[in-house]
């Protein structure tokens, strides 16, 4: 039916709906290139500006806009900016294809008010999607995702529903508005539906994503710019770098111990390094060996394997912004990864020779005693790298060689001086992260003999050094210590703030060994993981990268069979269950059977009997529950049809029928004069006061007029 006066959709109110819808679409998309770390500080601000600028032009709190001309100019001038971008400042073609798109969605931003501008920003919102997607695979973006999709579709149904109105608007003979409901929940209705719609679409998308056989990963991985890496792990370490990074908490890996009681209590050593210059270590360039992972991986001698003492197996999940250096606890003799190949350099640490889509996860093996013997046939370290391990810098201060001497009075085998260092270190000096204020000519004297305080670089380069100068091969070992177990996922969270250096020392008859001679922090960094908002994010983040960035054909087979494992335990429980009840109750199985068959067949009847009426059903509660509301006095004005409904069928049970081109007041003054025809017209009165003007105490007039049709009928 046509529109009653007053009824038909506003479209003021359409309107105000689609930007709102378009102004999501574009906040996803830019809150998912922000999350993926692609997005520089200038370009970001700018671009959170417009947004909230656009969001208050559009709520009515802001009402100037910038001059359309200077945005026009302002545009082909960037456009003619893009290759100096490209060529002399990004050096990038994403990064300069980023900051043009969101360039030119400031600038439309601002000044959208046709079709074609909203058609260009709903391209551009689905450009940083894009541009989100080769950037970022962590959980935040499958977030900004789904916020897009439900964006999408409320902007897309109710930009339609604009056309309409604005046509209807400039030809209103053309195309006439055909509403039921009017502008009553118009918001509302709108947005169940889009989120109807949105929640089938990711119900559906999900089950043929464990479904589907796995295919080739992005499309447009090769034009992606190496990812961000943590500072700090690889062949080069500057004194204070750890130190920089400890103050971040982002996370950095999640670890899964197999035999462990204690799991905060392991180092997770990736590189060691052999050379000191006085401010850094570093690695000297070799050619490492390449090693195929083809199933588990053997990373250690037979002998050692063999070897008595205790052992520790783990899963990890490293996240790809963090290294493609393996990080493992004690000795590894095991290894499965997910990537192809891998590297072992000369001084015993591991890395990717290729990137992994979401970062590496692979599970190992490790030997934990350090205490213990070598095998009988002891490795022994080659003259070359013995002088490696003993070098000293050139320019060293002669009272640090005194020091070392003045530590280890008294202790005569290696292993007891590396102990009394590592002790005076612990004892004598103090634990900081506040860095220096300004560059030292000496930074490992003047941390041993006058700041006395640092943090992990200076306690593990000072032993690293003093031990050399007493002819003990040593190196300085970098990884993460400690981390935060999760009792939601099951899993340790190691973050940036865990990194950790601390000294190898060769030991006779022991090989390398590990020393600690970092203090414990006073005043350590709290990131509240113990707190149930924070385990449940981290939980959802494993979730993620265990079941959707690592999720193969192996995976997925796995999944499979668990299902179908437990859905045969349950079946054959159900079946124990129901033998055993049917011994219990001491009857013949074939009496159970039938009586069973016949409560089968009524359930089956009673639930096709409520498919077949269930349509009545439901518009008969929702009846009654629009009447329950006439009556506590809180009718509006779709409800006078539903009373005058009840009416009808009242009289009808008279046997007065009205006729269908019959208005309302025409079968009131049309009927025989009787107490039903009085008590129709008194009703008729009141629904045209309800329906036409909005007088809602006639609804509680209407309900009692009913009453009295009921004792009549």
């Amino acid at each position: 039916m046509f529109a009653a006066p007053g009824a038909a959709i506003h479209p003021r109110a359409v309107h105000a709906f689609f930007e709102y819808s378009l102004l999501g679409m574009l906040t996803s998309g830019y809150l998912a290139v922000v999350a993926s770390g692609g997005l520089d500080l200038p370009t970001a601000v700018l671009s959170g500006c417009a947004l909230l600028l656009r969001f208050a032009m559009v709520s009515g709190w802001f009402g100037w806009k910038p001059p359309g001309r200077f945005l026009h100019i302002a545009t082909v001038l960037y456009i003619a900016f893009y290759p100096v971008d490209y060529f002399f400042l990004s050096r990038d073609f994403l990064q300069s294809t980023i900051h043009l798109i969101f360039f030119l969605s400031v600038m439309k931003l601002l000044t959208a008010v046709s079709a074609r501008d909203y058609t260009y920003l709903k391209l551009i919102a689905f450009l940083e999607l894009l541009t989100a997607s080769m950037t970022s695979v962590s959980l935040t973006f499958s977030v900004c995702l789904a916020a897009f999709l439900l964006c999408s579709i409320a902007a897309f149904a109710s930009g339609e529903i604009k056309h309409a109105t604005d046509v209807s608007a400039k030809k209103p003979k053309l195309a006439p508005i055909v509403v039921r409901g009017g502008m009553r929940g118009f918001r509302w209705r709108l947005g169940t539906l889009s989120i109807s719609l949105f929640a089938g679409i990711i119900v559906l998308t999900g089950g043929l994503f464990f479904l589907l056989p796995r295919t080739a990963r992005a499309a447009f991985r090769h034009l992606v710019s190496d990812r961000y890496r943590l500072p700090g792990f690889s062949n080069e370490v500057v004194l204070g770098q750890l130190g920089e990074i400890k103050r971040s908490s982002q996370t950095v890996m999640h670890v899964k111990l197999g035999n462990a009681e204690n799991q905060s209590s392991y180092r997770w050593r990736g590189m060691t390094l052999s050379q000191f210059d006085g401010r850094k270590w570093y690695n000297p360039p070799t050619s490492p060996e390449l090693l195929r992972v083809d199933g588990w991986l053997q990373l250690a001698s037979d002998k050692q394997r063999w070897r008595p003492g205790s052992r520790i197996s783990y899963e990890v999940h490293l996240k790809d912004i963090a290294s493609d250096v393996l990080f493992m606890p004690g000795t590894p003799e095991m290894l499965h990864v997910n990537v192809p190949y891998v590297y072992r350099s000369r001084h015993d640490s591991l890395r990717a020779r290729l990137p992994a889509e979401g970062g590496l996860y692979y599970t190992g093996i490790s030997y934990l005693d350090a205490e213990s013997p070598l095998p009988e046939e002891k490795p022994e370290l080659s003259d070359r790298s013995r002088l490696e391990y003993l070098r000293v810098p050139p320019t060293l201060d002669g009272r640090i060689p005194i020091l070392a001497r003045q530590f280890t009075d008294g202790a005569h085998w290696p292993g007891q001086q590396a102990r009394a260092i590592e002790a005076h270190l612990q004892r004598d000096f103090g634990y900081t992260l506040e860095l220096l204020s300004s560059e030292v000519n000496d930074p490992l004297a003047y941390f041993l003999f006058e700041r006395k305080r640092g943090h992990c670089e200076y306690f593990a380069s000072s032993m690293a050094v003093m031990l050399r100068t007493l002819g003990i091969p040593s190196r300085v070992a970098t990884g993460f210590a400690g981390g935060s177990y999760n009792p939601v996922s099951g899993w340790q969270v190691i973050r940036a703030s865990d990194a950790h250096s601390w000294v190898e020392a060769w030991l006779p008859g022991r090989g390398w060994t590990a020393f600690d001679p970092t203090p414990a922090d006073p005043n350590p960094i709290s990131h509240s993981m113990m707190s149930a908002f924070s385990q449940y994010l981290d939980a959802a983040d494993v979730f993620w990268q265990d079941w959707v960035l690592s999720y193969d054909l192996d995976r997925q087979i796995a999944l499979a069979s668990k299902m179908e494992e437990t859905g045969r335990k349950v079946s054959v429980n159900w079946v124990d269950q129901f033998g055993n009840w049917l011994e219990r109750s001491g009857k013949p199985a074939a009496g159970s059977a039938w009586r069973w068959g016949g409560v089968l067949v009524v359930v089956l009847v009673l639930g096709g009997i409520v498919l077949v009426y269930w349509r009545s059903m439901r518009s008969w509660l929702i009846a009654r529950w629009r009447l329950r509301r006439v009556q506590r006095g809180q009718a509006d004005a779709s409800d006078a049809a539903l009373l005058y409904r009840r009416m009808l069928d009242l009289v009808r049970k008279r046997g007065v029928e009205k006729p269908a081109w019959f208005t309302v007041g025409e079968f009131a003054q049309v009927l025989a004069p009787s107490e039903v025809s009085r008590l129709v017209a008194e009703f008729t009165v009141d629904y045209e006061r309800l329906r036409f003007g909005g007088q809602r105490e006639a609804a509680v007039r209407m309900v009692g007029v009913l009453e009295r049709l009921e004792k009549l009928a």
